[in-house]
């Protein structure tokens, strides 16, 4: 989930208590889906923007997923005044067919996906997220399990040095991993601002402009702890087994990883696998199980730049579902990073 600042609503029950986000992208998902009918899952709840979005405009009812206790917390204050028609889950989006059978055997009109980490989880530092603010090196979304600082003090170096090749497309990620392994012998690597100054060390000063040098680090540790790709793999497998024909699937990505595995996913899924090789094997097409108006991702227009530039990256792709029946995709197929290749491995570390 990725809500960004927000001007708060005027109209609505919402507006009796204002929330500090809007998302990304809204218009355009909501002209893309239109009308807007029926019930939705908002599979990244967060701070719950896209979820007041598709209820304004004119969903009877929206249930709302999210792992991260604080969103829940969060929505107290404002959830409420929608009564029935807003329904908040603890889970992760990755289960949201099984969410989708218990909670809506009505059946569904959408699922809308917001990928990443959320505003309201940057901004406080002891969630440990941001390179920015010092606090504890957490990263949990979920805020249990494995952290941060439990893949960078306990990681060997070559498992640590793949993490940040793979799932942040750091170039000097041997680098990184091997200063970290000196700095923890000395001391254990427990805070944001100790591990992103390491970095800045660690690499040469960027230029100005440039992202900061934690950037990537940072991001892939974050993947890392909440399996993030694992989880969008499965996620848009899920959303295929709980919509039914003509059912609407809005993801919206912020970075190329994400958007190239929605965009291969839905090669897959509308039969348009993207294969050129020419000397491959004639296989049978499967039966499409989306169907798309564009094939093209939709990005900001100058509006949205002009109020949130930090939009500049977001990418929003949507499908509607046909009738065909829902079937597993190879997650290498989907271009997940680490996942295994037929006939050799998955990984490659630099």
């Amino acid at each position: 989930m990725a809500d960004r600042p927000e001007t708060p609503s005027t109209s609505g029950p919402e507006a009796k208590a204002e929330a500090p986000h809007v998302p990304v992208l809204l218009r355009p998902l909501l002209a893309a889906v239109a009308p807007v009918t029926g019930t939705w899952i908002d599979g990244t709840f967060g701070a719950g923007g896209y979820a007041r979005g598709l209820l304004e405009a004119g969903a009877d009812r929206v249930i709302g997923i999210d792992q991260d206790p604080l969103a829940l917390q969060m929505a107290e204050s404002w959830a409420p005044a929608w009564g029935d028609r807003l329904q908040i889950v603890q889970e992760n989006f990755a289960n949201m067919d099984a969410v989708a059978e218990t909670h809506a055997p009505e059946g569904l009109a959408g699922i809308v996906l917001d990928l990443g980490v959320s505003s309201m989880q940057l901004d406080l530092a002891e969630r440990g997220f941001s390179f920015l603010r010092d606090g504890p090196l957490d990263m949990r979304m979920s805020q249990s399990g494995p952290s941060a600082a439990d893949l960078v003090n306990e990681m060997e170096e070559g498992p640590l040095a793949d993490t940040l090749y793979l799932y942040g497309e750091e170039r000097a990620s041997r680098r990184i991993a091997r200063a970290i392994v000196r700095a923890r012998e000395e001391e254990p690597i427990t805070t944001t601002l100790r591990l992103a100054e390491l970095i800045e060390r660690t690499l040469p000063r960027t230029k100005p402009g440039q992202s900061h040098a934690a950037t990537r680090s940072f991001q892939a540790l974050r993947i890392a702890v909440n399996d993030e790709y694992g989880a969008l793999a499965e996620g848009l497998m899920a959303a295929e087994r709980a919509l039914p024909p003509g059912g609407a699937l809005a993801v919206v990505t912020f970075h190329s990883i994400e958007d190239r595995m929605v965009k291969r996913f839905f090669q897959l899924r509308t039969g348009h696998s993207g294969n050129v090789n020419r000397y491959a094997p004639v296989q049978e097409a499967e039966a499409a199980a989306f169907t798309q108006k564009t094939k093209k991702g939709i990005g900001p227009d100058d509006d949205e730049l002009a109020v949130n530039p930090r939009s500049r990256s977001a990418r929003l792709r949507v499908g509607f579902r046909t009738s065909a029946p829902a079937e597993d995709v190879d997650r290498a197929a989907m271009g997940m990073p680490g996942a295994a290749k037929p006939g050799g491995k998955g990984g490659r570390r630099r």
